[in-house]
Parts: structure tokens; C-alpha cells; sequence
């Protein structure tokens, strides 16, 4: 078998188990042997740079950079739905349709799911182009970033027609949606709102590597093109199924507008068990014959309604208003409530955000006060019932000093939240520091887990991350449930810690908004310890994607000599502060001060790897070419734009050859 045939083969193989995975909820494979199979992929087409594939199964961790979405025209226009809120509007819309139509009228009920309406093309079976419903009329360009979302089948299976679009949502799952929310509270950041306004941004990216970081999917509903091999609505969602396409298998075919009432009640009780957002019911004449003879108003089309869920809204008491300190000293106020039954869960508790939020709704301790899920999993408290305030009242007055520790509280100019600045000394911030020093992304100890790091806090063995590498197996013994098997592990685990990679240990540090690719970034750049804490606001600053608030962050934490010193301790210990020789054996200083642009297909190397050597070799890759540029490096099929615009500018464009000249 030569390589074309293997790399052939695995290309097949990877698309069925990324379907198998992603689509059908089914795998029939082990996510070990998945990457192995990948990463052969990868060697083979790195040997073959004459066999690359734009979709090939390898591409999906993105890489390219876009820093303007190209607007495009909709072939066939993305209408807007009518809404309806009764059942009497459903009764008048069916009315209007039976005065229009002759024949039966049957119905295809599908679920709305709340997302990113988008539109794919596909052109013999491959993803043409991704654009979103912008006004209906044109939309964006985004076709790099659906391409990382692993539902979206970048090759179709079976009889698929040579040329059509599909339309659907793309949706963040609520699993997926809370978790990114945990990581960002983590560093400092606020929580994103909801599902469908993150969704909806990450389209929007320009580092694709960072949307295939999130775990969006793509829910398709319906196609459009000409002369498609189907009749009715109800065939074309399960004609996008065999094609490899996620079509929610919810979606019901009704004989009548009572089975139509019948999925609605259904529903309207069940969504909550569903993993994704969901806002209503859309209801279609299932004969795309008849969808025809309906046709369009100038905004919407006649054959389509929406009918929307009302909000789940009870009221309940606030019985007392709490505060709770993060680990970057964020005081987050709490509405503690009268348990109350919401959307399938008993609600006690609710974000109030921040002082400005219980300003804004005038909130006080005994009001009886209206909640409901925002995003359908989220409790927030919307408004006060007025008509119960007791009349002796008082407004409520956000606190001055930590819970805590009793430090007063600090807001800075611009910043919705209060902190506390005492966070050497404030327990809260001492155990969830550690707590994040020690988790999985960052140091990753095993044997030592948050409840582990509270109690040697309580019981004074450490007050901050570098004391763990004074911690011995008998110091944690007379712990509660420490036997010596468990104290040993947890020894070995802070030892081994020793030898986790300088990216990680700078993500461990807790630097606020130095999040997990920012530390990378730094590190790279920087490659010491020292030279990051050394680096001014500037310095810091020209670094691809640092902006003002995060390298300000980072000089202020190494201004502090406690920290400066907890960093000392950590180089004594054996902890890695740099990075290793292995690493810096493959950079170099020779592309220093040069800023490069990579456009078009290259034959020896990948985009993406171009792009790291330009990195490892000292120099910064931007998206688009400006008076600052010094090198286009100019592959197969350049866009004819850049061209000319390094033409006017006077910009030096290179060959993929004369790049690698200047970096061997």
C-alpha cells in the first residue's frame, strides 16, 4: 500500500469516528487509538505536502488567524420566523394556511434551539464555505472556525446532491458552557451571560486554535438548493442524517395540529432534560410543494411558525444576602432564598453579580422577588414584587469590609466588583490560590486534592504554594482521613510536580487573566521567570495578544516581594522556571523584530508549522499586512487583496523557499 492509499484510508477512517463521536453520541473507538490514528495522519501528509486536503480530519485544531470576516450574499435569503404565545395563534395561522392550500396539511415539529443561526455550502460533498445569517440578506465569512466544530462533517457520505446548503444552529452545550464559566471565574474573569451570545462569539474569533478549544456543535434543520432529491421537510432531516450531517433526532412528523399541541406540551415540560438551549417549537407545512404555494411575506415565510416557551418565572423570598470571596480576591454577592421549584430544580441561591446589579433593581433582604433560568440552567433574580416590600425596609448597603478577614474592600476605577486586597492573609484567596496551583491544567498533583489543601491551610502547614514542597508524610498524617499509604502518594505527587513545564507553572502562579494561553504566549516569548517578571507594561504589551489590563496584571504581581520571594523559593525547590534546553535548542533570534504575514498553500511545509517557525525563530505572525509588516511569505493561490495591498505598502514578498533560506 503506498502512502496515498494509507493516508486515503485513515482520512475515511478518522471522518466515520469523528461521526461516530460527535454526530451519533456512539464511539466506536478509544480516544487513544483515535490519536494515534491522527497523529499517523499527520506524519504522512507532513511527508506529502503534495497530497494536502483542506478537509482533511488533521485540520480540525485550526490555526489560521483571520482578522476580517469577508462578507458574503446569501444564495437563498435567511428569513426570520413569525413568534406565536398560544394556542390560539397556531389556530389562526393553520386557519390562514387551509385557506391557501388544497389537500391535507401535514405538520414537522422541530425543537428551536437558541444559537448561532449559520448557513453551510457544500460543493461534491465538501464543506464549500460557512457564513452566518447576518441580515438575512449577506452574512459573514466564517468558514475557518465552523471547520474546527467536530459535527460539522467537512466530507458527506452517500447520495448527496453535487451542490446545496443547509441550515442550522450552532449551539454551545450547557456542560460545555459551564465549564468554560468555571475556568474563566478561575482567573479572575467574569462568567460569559449565556450559551447563545458565547456561541455566537466564538464564531467571530480570529485564532481558530481558540474556537476548536470550545466544545460548539452544529444542529442542521434545513436545505435548500436546486432540484433536491426530496418532497417533504420531514425526508430532507432524515436525508441530512445519512448525509453525516446532526439533525436532533427530537424532530416529529404531525398528522394534524392536535399531534402538533401534543409535542408542544410535551416539551415545553421535557426541554429541561435537554443539553443544549432551547426557546420554543418551530412548526412547518411538512410538502415542500406547499411551502411554495404559501410563500413569503417581506419577512418571514407563510408555511413557518414559532412557537416560543414562556420564561419558567416563580417568587420566592430573599431571605439574607451573603458574600463569597474568589481566589483574585472578587467579591461575588449571593441571594440566599426561600427554596423554590424551578424548571425541574429546587433553587436556594443567585448571583446578584456586583453592587451596581443590586442598586439597579433597589433589591433588599425580605422582598419577595421574581427568578427565573436565564439560558434556561442559570437563576437570576429579575425584578421585586413591589406590592409585598415591607414599608420599614432599608435600601441595602454593599459591604465595606472582606467577610473574611475584615479587610476594607477596594474597587477600582472601571471595575464592576469590589476585591479584597489582603490576599496573603485572607483564607479564602490562601486555599483557592493552592487550589488552583495544584489542579489539572496547572501542576496537576496528584494525591492532593481542594478539600486536602483546606486542611493543611485550617491547620497552619502551609499558607501559600511554595510551603507544599516543605510538606512531609508526617506532617500530614494526624490530618483527618490521611492514612500513611495517602500521605506518601501525596509527598510523591508534589515531588513530581517538580518537573511540569514552565508554561504550565506560570498558568499555576494565579496571575489574574493570565489564563492557560497567555502563559504560553509568555513564556515563549519571554522563556525565564525572570525575564517575565522583569518586563515592563510595554515590553509585555508587544506580545501577540497582550493587551493593557493583562500586562499590567503581570507587573503588578511581581512588584509585590512577597510574591517575588514565593517565586525564589520555587527556583530552590526545583521547580521548572524556564524553558527546558530540549525546547530552547529549537528557537532561535535570527526572525527577531520581524513581523510576518503567511497567505496561500505551501508544499514543504504546513501554514500552521510555517507559522511556529516564524515563532521558535523569533519573529511575530500577524493576520493581516499594515505599514508594519516586513515579509508576506507568499504561497500557491495568495489572496489577490494582500497582494496588492504589500504592493502599495512596499512590502517584501517572499517564497515559502526564501523563508526557509533565512531560517537554515
Amino acid at each position: 500500500m503506498n502512502a496515498e492509499q494509507k493516508i486515503q484510508i485513515l482520512r475515511e477512517e478518522l471522518r466515520d469516528h469523528n461521526y461516530n463521536y460527535y454526530v451519533l453520541d456512539n464511539p466506536t473507538i478509544s480516544d487513544f487509538d483515535f490519536d494515534l490514528k491522527l497523529k499517523e495522519l499527520q506524519q504522512l501528509e507532513a511527508a506529502h505536502p503534495e497530497l494536502y486536503d483542506p478537509n482533511s480530519p488533521t485540520l480540525r485544531v485550526g490555526g489560521e488567524v483571520t482578522k476580517n470576516f469577508e462578507t458574503v450574499a446569501h444564495t437563498y435569503r435567511m428569513y426570520s420566523l413569525d413568534n406565536s404565545y398560544s394556542k390560539e395563534d397556531i389556530e389562526d395561522w393553520e386557519k390562514r394556511i387551509k385557506k391557501q392550500v388544497d389537500g391535507l396539511v401535514e405538520y414537522t415539529c422541530e425543537l428551536k434551539y437558541d444559537g448561532a443561526s449559520m448557513s453551510l455550502t457544500y460543493e461534491n460533498g465538501r464543506l464549500l464555505r460557512a457564513v452566518t445569517r447576518g441580515d438575512g440578506f449577506k452574512g459573514d465569512n466564517v468558514t475557518t472556525n465552523v471547520k474546527t466544530i467536530k459535527s460539522v462533517p467537512l466530507q458527506l457520505k452517500g447520495d448527496y446532491p453535487p451542490l446545496f446548503e443547509i441550515r442550522g444552529e450552532i449551539v454551545l452545550p450547557f456542560a460545555g458552557f459551564e465549564k468554560m464559566n468555571a475556568e474563566r471565574i478561575d482567573i479572575g474573569e467574569e462568567p460569559y451571560r449565556n450559551p447563545r451570545n458565547t456561541a455566537s462569539g466564538s464564531l467571530k474569533l480570529q485564532d481558530s486554535s481558540e474556537v476548536a478549544k470550545r466544545p460548539l456543535e452544529c444542529l442542521l434543520y434545513s436545505l435548500k438548493g436546486e432540484r433536491l432529491p426530496i418532497a417533504t421537510q420531514f425526508e430532507s432531516l432524515e436525508k441530512a442524517r445519512q448525509w453525516g450531517f446532526k439533525v436532533p433526532e427530537a424532530a416529529k412528523l404531525a398528522k394534524n395540529i392536535e399531534e402538533v399541541f401534543a409535542f408542544i406540551a410535551y416539551w415545553d415540560v421535557h426541554r429541561h432534560d435537554l443539553p443544549y438551549e432551547t426557546d420554543g417549537v418551530v412548526i412547518k407545512v411538512n410538502n415542500l410543494q406547499q411551502q411554495e404555494e404559501l410563500g413569503y411575506t417581506a419577512k418571514s415565510p407563510r408555511w413557518a411558525m414559532a412557537y416560543k416557551f414562556k420564561a419558567e418565572q416563580v417568587s420566592t423570598i430573599l431571605n439574607e444576602i451573603t458574600y463569597q470571596v474568589g481566589r483574585t480576591g472578587a467579591i461575588t454577592p449571593v441571594a440566599n432564598l426561600q427554596p423554590v421549584e424551578l424548571a425541574g430544580t429546587i433553587v436556594k441561591r443567585a448571583s446578584l453579580h456586583n453592587a451596581d446589579q443590586i442598586a439597579k433593581l433597589d433589591i433588599r433582604e425580605g422582598d419577595t422577588v421574581f427568578v427565573e433560568k436565564g439560558g434556561e440552567i442559570i437563576p437570576k433574580i429579575i425584578a421585586v414584587d413591589m406590592k409585598y416590600r415591607n414599608p420599614n425596609s432599608e435600601p441595602t448597603n454593599y459591604i465595606t469590609h472582606c467577610p473574611e478577614c475584615s479587610t476594607p474592600l477596594v474597587r477600582a476605577e472601571g471595575e464592576a466588583q469590589h476585591y479584597c486586597p489582603n490576599d496573603m492573609g485572607c483564607p479564602p484567596q490562601i486555599i483557592g490560590r493552592i487550589q488552583h496551583y495544584i489542579s489539572r491544567k496547572a501542576m496537576d498533583i496528584e494525591g492532593l486534592g481542594g478539600e486536602t489543601v483546606a486542611l493543611l491551610v485550617k491547620n497552619g502547614l502551609i499558607t501559600n504554594y511554595a510551603d507544599l514542597y516543605d510538606v512531609t508524610a508526617e506532617l500530614v498524617i494526624p490530618l483527618e482521613r490521611m492514612a500513611q499509604k495517602s500521605a506518601e502518594n501525596l509527598v510523591l505527587g508534589i515531588e513530581a510536580s517538580k518537573q511540569i513545564p514552565f508554561e504550565r507553572v506560570l498558568f499555576a502562579l494565579g496571575i489574574r487573566y493570565v489564563g492557560e494561553t497567555v502563559a504560553k504566549k509568555l513564556a515563549k516569548h519571554f522563556k525565564t521567570i525572570d525575564a517575565v517578571a522583569n518586563a515592563s507594561v510595554e515590553e509585555l504589551v508587544s506580545v501577540d495578544e497582550i493587551g493593557e489590563r493583562i500586562a499590567q496584571s503581570v507587573v503588578a504581581f511581581f512588584s509585590e516581594e512577597k510574591n517575588r520571594l514565593i517565586i525564589e523559593r520555587l527556583k530552590q525547590y526545583g521547580v521548572q522556571l524556564e524553558i527546558s534546553a530540549e525546547k530552547l535548542a529549537n528557537q532561535t533570534n535570527k526572525l527577531e523584530g520581524n513581523i510576518f504575514v503567511v497567505s496561500g498553500v505551501f508544499a514543504k511545509v504546513s501554514r500552521t508549522e510555517l507559522k511556529k517557525l516564524i515563532e521558535d525563530n523569533g519573529g511575530k505572525v500577524s493576520g493581516s499586512i499594515s505599514s508594519k509588516t516586513n515579509y508576506v511569505v507568499a504561497g500557491e493561490n495568495m489572496g489577490p487583496s494582500k497582494k496588492t495591498k504589500a504592493d502599495d505598502l512596499g512590502v517584501a514578498i517572499i517564497s515559502e523557499d526564501d523563508f526557509l533560506q533565512m531560517i537554515s
